[in-house]
């Protein structure tokens, strides 16, 4: 495995906190390590795998979204139906902002005080989601993700993806 993550012996082991000269016994089966030993190493070389998750072979698609026109009733309906609290808004495939449960509070807010004017999408917006390239790594996604929602995968100016908190979390289980 380690070989496979293209990981140098001196780099597991200072990364495990062992000594270079005990993973080679260990591969070469010289040694019977210790399970907090194992414990180490299989930790290292699980966070160094999941590093090298491409954003694309996580994301998920169809992408659910709205349009900046369409009436924020419609938003609402389709966070209602798929369970999510927050959408991406897109023109043409592109990011153009995202809408959330708190943005919609404010919106149905609005309307009942105003109860003649159809509020749109665009209306309530907030700034859009990160975006990254399909070949983004996932340990840097996870970074991203710690500040915002979700992160949408991008190609060639389109929305192909996107990925969650909740995604992360079931990759790790």
């Amino acid at each position: 495995m380690r070989e496979s993550l293209s990981m140098t012996q001196t780099d597991l082991a200072a990364r495990a906190g062992i000594s270079q000269s005990m993973i080679a016994r260990i591969e070469a089966g010289s040694v019977d390590p210790r399970v907090s030993t194992l414990q180490k190493l299989v930790s290292v070389l699980n966070i160094a795998e999941r590093s090298v998750i491409p954003a694309a072979q996580v994301m998920h698609t169809p992408v659910l979204a709205v349009h900046p026109d369409d009436q924020i009733t419609n938003a609402v309906d389709l966070m209602s139906a798929n369970g999510v609290s927050q959408l991406p808004v897109l023109l043409e495939g592109v990011p153009v902002g995202c809408i959330s449960e708190a943005a919609l509070l404010s919106a149905l807010e609005e309307q009942r005080q105003h109860r003649s004017h159809v509020y749109c999408v665009r209306d309530f917006m907030e700034p859009s989601f990160p975006t990254v390239p399909p070949e983004m790594d996932i340990e840097t996604i996870q970074h991203i993700l710690q500040q915002h929602h979700a992160v949408l995968v991008v190609e060639a100016g389109k929305v192909q993806g996107v990925i969650t908190k909740h995604d992360l979390i079931a990759l790790i289980v």
